[in-house]
């Protein structure tokens, strides 16, 4: 599909914008900038709000990485984000995440091989996605491996990337082109 909106030039997005997402491609290990920066960053001052946001969750957040990386891949997959999916296996990899364990993902959290922790962790991602709520026994999983205040990271950060890909989807951002 077209992209409904096209990656801002330097004059859309301003010098930050521009200087931080071909950096971000640097680092990403990408032919050019990333599409959702560039895109988003056509808001200006919008995308410098989403930017600090999106930063204090992942990279940022107390959750560990790869229980982040694992919240983040089972929402690219229930959304069918193939630009979330293909940007978050390159950082679950980097965060120690082994391919079995991102193949396993994709099967949820009654596939063997889970911890109870990883299982609860995608458990309550499959009830945010299906019912936009947490059931009490959901909750309850949840809170035996996570404090209050991870609970509410936790699903701010499935939230959030439920709310990403619907951004994706609509504008249709192409996904990036690896080097």
């Amino acid at each position: 599909m077209k992209p409904r909106v096209r990656p801002g030039r330097l004059r859309e997005v301003g010098v930050f914008t521009w200087l931080f997402a071909h950096a971000a491609g640097w680092v990403m290990r990408t032919a050019h900038p990333p599409n959702l920066f560039l895109t988003l960053g056509r808001r200006r001052g919008l995308f410098h709000g989403w930017l600090w946001f999106a930063g204090r969750l992942m990279p940022g957040g107390r959750l560990p990485r790869r229980d982040g990386e694992l919240v983040i891949l089972r929402v690219a997959h229930l959304r069918d984000s193939r630009y979330e999916w293909e940007h978050h296996v390159r950082l679950a990899r980097r965060v120690g995440l082994r391919p079995a364990d991102i193949e396993r993902v994709r099967r949820g959290p009654d596939a063997e091989g889970w911890t109870p922790r990883q299982r609860a962790l995608l458990a309550a991602v499959d009830a945010l996605h299906r019912d936009r709520d947490l059931g009490e026994e959901v909750w309850a999983e949840l809170r035996r491996h996570l404090t209050e205040p991870e609970c509410i990271e936790f699903c701010m950060l499935a939230a959030h990337y439920e709310m990403l890909a619907t951004v994706i989807a609509a504008l249709r951002i192409q996904p990036d082109v690896r080097r």
